[in-house]
């Protein structure tokens, strides 16, 4: 069909669009569930190494000498689920950190045609923490990062006409420069705990692509594709919205790549309304579905703007745990049954603390129209001198926008949490806030800021970080009630804050045990949680810009930190749900609270 003309300028804006963006061609190819999958989900055999014997031996290949077994032998060891946590699946390795080696056997499916000159990748959709791979007794290779997905090009390695033989090493050992270092809030999960599968492609292949409404006019729809293959140049990429009457036909350059602007008049993606539109993206016969909703996301003084109108972010915290059983959460109905809840209370978005969670996440709340801020797991006591750690910083913020850039729903990349202020760290995250426009300048960037109250007077509180100059929103942590003062100085407590960016409070909270009614002044009592809840109401009221709240958390979750016995019991206890998904009395607080400001 007829694509309305576009103007100089706005080939001039396609034309810069492509110069700033920064993708690593080392990260893995966007949207696998539209390609030709085979998945390797299941249970796989599983050897504990702690004492890394497996990387001095050869014994990933079961056999010394080809003859003779050795002291491992997957095809008598026990199993563990795939995705899946280690330390829940098994009571002997619910607080193992080390190496634990998996292995699965496969056959390839009729699914996968292995057309001539066909391409097949291994993708992971997480693996905690370092990760290497050998399929077929030849080293594949490795990843560092426990909340990312990853990739290798396994084409020359997979048999087509017998057995394939995948062994997989995972170590979830903390590390001093690692990304989170030692010290976490939450637990340590090891293993394959996403999903794992083959993915065929063509020789040439779309790789990546961004397809967002653009962030100056609501009525033009602009973005890229990029290829990836033998040969990238010259390809003729078929881009169809049907709902639209968008049928475009673009080509590829030199690299590979191809911007485009077109005119639209889409139904803005909100959570009231959570508009999705089919995307297709077609080479060479071979086409790539996606749902995409179209949006803008920006701040205008003191007030955060969704589709240009102002938006109040009701919000609350979530770890990436089951609702009703605190393990790590692997698929859909786990994460239907969080983002329900968060739905229940009254929220129109959510803060996926401390990582990027699974994809699953992302797309459904984009489908029942929440917000969400995503967030990399710089935490406590990072070296912020470390050269490999920022490189590392710089990684997994590339693969968590990389995979989710085309979601309506993710507003805010957050590159940081309670991080302790200090020169080398402004300096580190002021340079990665810059990556992250980089990747993509069409959302906001901010952190959850250290709760580094300072009391100017009586009861008059700031909190001093230069960081916040380089993020978009004043967002930051304050435990008033619980860790600071008490929940009555919260009824005269006043702020002074920066009066040109919205203010967002990314924690705050109290913990109970579920059934404990000790009166409203007893710690871990749910009388006293939901006294809290009210007095910082009162507190949060008075704010002159405030443009959202999200407390400290859904559910209880399991922690190291939290060994009180008889009450926390390695659970951090301040969710308004249990641990086994009972409210507490502070839910309904916090629903009213909700309901109040969403509108």
């Amino acid at each position: 069909m007829k694509t309305n003309s576009i103007t100089i300028r706005q080939v001039v804006l396609v034309f810069f669009m492509l110069m700033v963006q920064h993708v690593s061609w080392a990260q893995p190819m966007m949207n696998i569930s539209s390609r030709n999958v085979q998945s390797l989900d299941g249970m796989w055999k599983f050897i504990i190494d702690p004492y890394n014997h497996g990387d001095w031996s050869y014994w990933h290949d079961q056999k010394f000498d080809g003859t003779i077994l050795q002291d491992y032998d997957f095809d008598t060891s026990p199993e563990l689920r795939v995705p899946g946590d280690w330390n829940t699946q098994r009571p002997e390795l619910y607080f193992y950190e080390g190496t634990l080696w998996y292995r699965t056997k496969f056959n390839l499916q009729s699914s996968m045609q292995r057309k001539e000159d066909s391409k097949l990748f291994l993708h992971f959709g997480a693996a905690n923490y370092k990760t290497k791979v050998w399929l077929n007794g030849k080293s594949v290779g490795e990843h560092e990062g426990g909340y990312t997905p990853f990739e290798f090009d396994v084409t020359d390695k997979v048999f087509s006409d017998k057995d394939n033989s995948l062994v997989v090493r995972v170590n979830n050992v903390r590390l001093a420069d690692g990304i989170p270092t030692y010290s976490t809030d939450w637990w340590n999960y090891g293993g394959l705990t996403r999903s794992v599968c083959l993915v065929e492609t063509s020789p040439t292949y779309i790789y990546d692509y961004s397809v967002q409404l653009s962030k100056t006019d609501s009525k033009i729809i602009n973005g890229w594709i990029r290829l990836k293959g033998n040969n990238v140049s010259g390809q003729k990429v078929r881009l169809s919205i049907p709902e639209l009457k968008i049928n475009k036909i673009l080509e590829s350059g030199t690299d590979g790549s191809v911007g485009f602007l077109l005119k639209a008049k889409p139904i803005l993606w909100t959570p009231e309304n959570p508009k999705l539109y089919t995307v297709n993206l077609t080479l060479n016969g071979e086409t790539i579905s996606d749902k995409i909703g179209f949006r803008t996301i920006s701040v205008q003084g003191d007030k955060i703007l969704l589709n240009g109108k102002p938006v109040f972010l009701a919000g609350v915290n979530i770890h990436e745990e089951t609702l009703n059983d605190s393990r790590r959460a692997t698929c859909a109905e786990d994460d239907s049954l969080l983002l329900c809840a968060a739905k229940e209370v009254g929220c129109n978005f959510v803060r996926l603390a401390h990582y990027p969670h699974n994809e699953d996440m992302v797309r459904l709340a984009d489908r029942i129209g929440l917000m969400v801020w995503s967030e990399i797991p710089l935490y406590w006591g990072i070296d912020w001198k470390s050269k490999r750690t920022y490189s590392l910083a710089v990684n997994q913020l590339t693969e968590m926008i990389s995979r989710d850039r085309n979601r309506a729903s993710v507003i805010i990349w957050s590159i940081a949490n309670e991080t302790s202020v200090n020169r080398e760290r402004t300096e580190f995250l002021t340079n990665l806030a810059g990556e992250a426009r980089k990747l993509d300048n069409t959302r906001l960037v901010s952190a959850a800021l250290q709760n580094v109250n300072k009391q100017l007077a009586h009861n008059v509180y700031t909190v001093e970080d230069p960081l916040h100059e380089a993020l978009d929103i004043f967002s930051f942590n304050e435990y008033i009630g619980w860790y600071d003062n008490t929940k009555y100085a919260c009824d005269s407590i006043t702020w002074v804050l920066p009066e040109n960016k919205p203010i967002v409070i990314s924690e705050f909270g109290a913990g109970a045990r579920i059934g404990r009614h000790s009166g409203k002044d007893a710690y871990f009592s749910e009388d006293n949680m939901a006294d809290v809840y009210r007095h910082q109401f009162v507190m949060l009221r008075k704010i002159k810009g405030l443009a959202g709240t999200m407390p400290w958390i859904l559910k209880d979750f399991r922690s190291p930190h939290r060994m009180l016995s008889g009450i926390q019991d390695d659970f951090n206890r301040k969710g308004v749900l249990s641990d086994k998904g009972e409210k507490k009395q502070a839910w309904q607080v916090l629903k009213d609270w909700n309901e109040e400001h969403r509108k």
